[in-house]
């Protein structure tokens, strides 16, 4: 008896931004064009989201069939209930089968635990694939909103897409250059978007394609853009020890929320073992998992360096690898990507030493590691 192929994983994309960013209109916009067609969006209630389909026919409780063939869907109390009632559905054809997933944040300022739902479900994780995370910032009101709200850079800074929405109402366009640089310094590995900009480049183009397999990984890690911009912040850093600071500058007072924000590269030459890789991950999530807020990877295992594997982890949460056929490029260093808040590049990079046997003159120790020694006892 032949076992039977389990389904590709369905692409599934988070959709966050600060109340009043401009997520409805855009989902609405998104949701009228053929290439998300066959899509499932989720959102906290109908009326939030406030969608203005002419033609809305109702499927079962709590769901609606658009006119665009789309589905959309409140949750009905719990997310992971709803992702599961969704796969029964579909397999049990009683609903469309649809190809990708998209989940509206109304009401959910972090998208952290969405994250968590996914990839820590066992079953959920097979037959989910996140494809990433798209915020939207508001041209107008962005700045003051990053200003008075770490959440909204947080949403941000987790993010693989930045839409910048409303740019048509911005008289100004010095401001929106600097809301820009702003982003880009916050999150240098995260594509900054129009609004208008096709709903494939917005939506899709992350790790998972919509047959399941692995897409563009080096599109995903954007590994050369969070490296240039850490050459960048040392250049700037070295430049800025030179002058004197009988004055003050004023982006450092307007970002006061991005300086806890780091985004940085580590990587290594040599192949890792897997042993050694599962214990670095293991002891950096117990004992800094709430500060890692995205870790995205592309690692060679000692063992088998001709098939790279992918990580993906969210603060206590790491993925299982994904494992590839082949090398994307020529490189073939082992890169992992940290997003993290509040926790400096340099305790992280020590660990990582210490993992890969790397000379280094201070090793890090239990009390920069955790506030808590007891959890590095493991």
């Amino acid at each position: 008896m032949t076992a039977m192929t389990p389904p590709a994983p369905i692409p599934l994309t988070i959709l966050t931004g600060f109340l009043g960013a401009g997520k409805t209109t855009l989902l609405n916009r998104l949701l009228k064009d053929p290439a998300l067609q066959d899509t499932v969006v989720i959102v906290n209630e109908f009326g939030e989201i406030g969608l203005d389909h002419l033609l809305m026919e109702k499927v079962d409780e709590g769901m609606v069939l658009l006119s665009a063939g789309c589905l959309c869907c409140t949750v009905r109390g719990d997310l992971i209930a709803t992702l599961e009632d969704l796969l029964r559905k579909r397999d049990n054809d009683r609903i469309l089968p649809f190809r990708r997933v998209i989940i509206e944040t109304t009401g959910l300022a972090d998208p952290a635990p969405i994250l968590h739902a996914v990839l820590y479900h066992p079953y959920l994780s097979m037959r989910y694939a996140v494809e990433g995370v798209v915020t939207v910032i508001d041209a107008v009101n962005g700045a003051a909103t990053l200003d008075a709200h770490r959440e909204a850079v947080k949403q941000a800074a987790v993010a693989e897409r930045i839409v910048v929405a409303k740019t048509d109402l911005v008289a100004d366009q010095a401001s929106l250059a600097l809301l820009r640089e702003r982003l880009h310094r916050l999150n240098p590995g995260a594509e900054l978007l129009e609004a208008d900009a096709p709903a494939d480049s917005i939506i899709a183009g992350g790790l998972f394609g919509l047959d399941g397999k692995i897409a563009d990984v080096a599109a995903w890690l954007k590994t050369e853009a969070v490296e240039e911009a850490e050459r960048e912040s040392h250049a700037h850093q070295d430049g800025h020890h030179h002058h004197h600071h009988g004055h003050d500058h004023h982006h450092h007072d307007v970002n006061r929320h991005d300086d806890k924000i780091r985004a940085f590269c580590l990587t290594s030459e040599t192949p890792i073992r897997q042993g050694t890789l599962d214990m670095f991950l293991d002891l950096l999530r117990s004992s800094q998992g709430a500060k890692l807020l995205r870790v995205k990877g592309l690692v060679a295992l000692a063992e088998d360096p001709e098939h790279p594997v992918v990580i993906h982890g969210v603060q206590h949460v790491i993925h299982v690898p994904a494992v590839l056929a082949r090398w994307p490029s020529e490189d073939r260093r082992s890169r992992i990507v940290f997003i993290v808040d509040d926790l400096e590049r340099d305790i992280v990079e020590k660990l990582w030493n210490a993992f890969l046997g790397k000379p280094a003159i201070d090793q890090p120790d239990a009390a920069a590691l955790s506030d808590n020694p007891l959890s590095l006892r493991r």
